[in-house]
């Protein structure tokens, strides 16, 4: 798999670890997701119409529980084919494209075909995004670069067989993001680290092949920085509070299972993550599930939706993969 898609890769290993999961717990969230499909083909969010962003997030979350059948790749197909000619938002195209990604990696239910046309525009837009520091910005008119927004075009790039231009300019520009601190800020302006910066740094930085260590490939690039990625590791582990997830930065006071899937996730890729108390993870994703089906986000939270669902699932499918 070392060859594979960061996002391919990545799902592929949730699901190894799902397929070791409860099947009650399979079933109820697997359920209450495929209830969740429109009649237009799409999924939403807590309020309001489908769109691609939830679409995929609620795809991601079907594929790893083994629950994508014939019926649900081809709807969700058509509305992500309806949607390829309108002027959404950067993050929905991008979105769109994961979800595509899920469908054809699921059944084989092609979304873009052999679009070359579109897939080279998709490229020049995301290329308008590049600033001078390296980086991508969150809109063509972004002067600064933005950690996450990185991390989705790169990876968008990967997956639309696009070349990533000066890479070397990218791993500048994560360099210059980096904090004293060990972790990575979104922006340049930013004042603190967070947890979600840095996993979209240490997920960029796998997928230009600059994070893989000896055994796993001969072939590309080595660990470049052993002092940095140890206090980034570090940054990650002292974020974990003492609900058992982790907090998206030293301010906020509460774990969310967006912070803690990402941060497993990202100390697993610098062979980090007993520096965290995997169980204890593992148990604030169970406490996330709500009766009915489907996960909210934090403490406070009691609304499920299918972001989080997915940030649920994630999270206990990769503590299957570590303990």
């Amino acid at each position: 798999m070392s060859n594979a898609p960061y996002l391919h890769e990545l799902t592929l290993r949730l699901a190894i670890g799902a397929a070791t999961l409860d099947p009650e717990l399979k079933s109820k969230h697997g359920d209450w997701l495929v209830a969740q499909q429109r009649p237009d083909g799409g999924f939403a969010g807590r309020e309001g119409e489908s769109d691609p962003y939830y679409t995929a997030f609620a795809l991601r979350g079907l594929w790893i529980l083994d629950r994508i059948d014939a019926d649900i790749a081809r709807r969700s197909a058509e509305f992500l084919r309806g949607r390829m000619q309108k002027r959404d938002s950067i993050i929905d195209l991008i979105s769109l494209i994961f979800a595509a990604a899920i469908c054809e990696l699921s059944v084989g239910e092609v979304v873009l075909a052999d679009d070359d046309d579109w897939r080279i525009n998709v490229a020049r837009l995301l290329g308008s995004l590049r600033t001078e520091d390296g980086g991508f910005a969150k809109t063509p008119e972004g002067r600064a670069g933005s950690t996450y927004q990185t991390f989705l075009s790169v990876l968008c790039l990967e997956l639309i067989d696009q070349p990533i231009k000066n890479p070397e300019l990218i791993e500048s520009f994560l360099a210059s993001q980096s904090h004293i601190d060990g972790g990575y800020r979104e922006i340049r302006a930013a004042k603190r680290p967070g947890v979600n910066p840095t996993a979209a740094a240490i997920g960029t930085l796998k997928t230009l092949c600059k994070l893989t260590s000896d055994s796993q490939s001969n072939e590309t690039a080595q660990f470049n920085d052993t002092d940095q990625f140890n206090d980034t590791a570090q940054f990650i582990a002292e974020m974990q509070s003492d609900e058992g997830g982790l907090t998206a930065n030293t301010r906020i006071p509460f774990a969310d299972l967006l912070s803690s899937f990402t941060g497993l996730l990202t100390l697993t890729d610098l062979q980090a993550s007993q520096l965290v108390n995997v169980n204890a993870i593992e148990r604030y994703a169970l406490s996330m599930q709500m009766p009915d089906g489907g996960f909210a986000g934090f403490s406070l939270d009691q609304t499920a939706d299918v972001e989080y669902t997915f940030y649920g699932l994630a999270t206990l499918s990769l503590a299957q993969t570590i303990s």
